[in-house]
């Protein structure tokens, strides 16, 4: 396996302009980056505490506007190197995958999805 760390949390967001106020002004934490996604309809954006190499929170804007009232974790994203065989590698398995495909973004990251045990989304991300 390739994999080597927690990447992202993606939060699913109503206003994203609204969540990333909130997370620089009252959590702390800076704007990293903000990204179409190749749909035009998402709007991500990345935030953290330091330019470094770390975790970060990924709001998500568009993606389902019916939150319940305590909000939605959308998927844990884990970290890898090297996309291309660890989507060989799981699409391998009987693990249900969410992507037939890795999806590329406007900034060069890629990644894709799959289902844990529990329907649990699972990402995993090369930036």
């Amino acid at each position: 396996m390739t994999v080597k760390k927690v990447d992202h949390v993606g939060i699913m967001v109503t206003n994203l302009k609204k969540s990333i106020s909130f997370y620089e002004e009252v959590v702390g934490m800076k704007l990293k980056a903000s990204v179409p996604h190749t749909d035009g309809i998402i709007q991500l954006a990345f935030l953290g505490f330091s330019e470094g190499d770390e975790t970060e929170v990924e709001l998500i804007q568009g993606y389902n506007d019916s939150l319940p009232e305590e909000g939605k974790v959308h998927h844990l994203a884990i970290s890898t190197d090297k996309i291309v065989e660890e989507f060989a590698r799981i699409k391998d398995t009987d693990i249900k995958m969410i992507d037939e495909e890795i999806t590329l973004l406007p900034n060069g990251y890629r990644y894709f999805f799959f289902h844990g045990p529990d329907g649990e989304w699972i990402e995993f991300f090369q930036r």
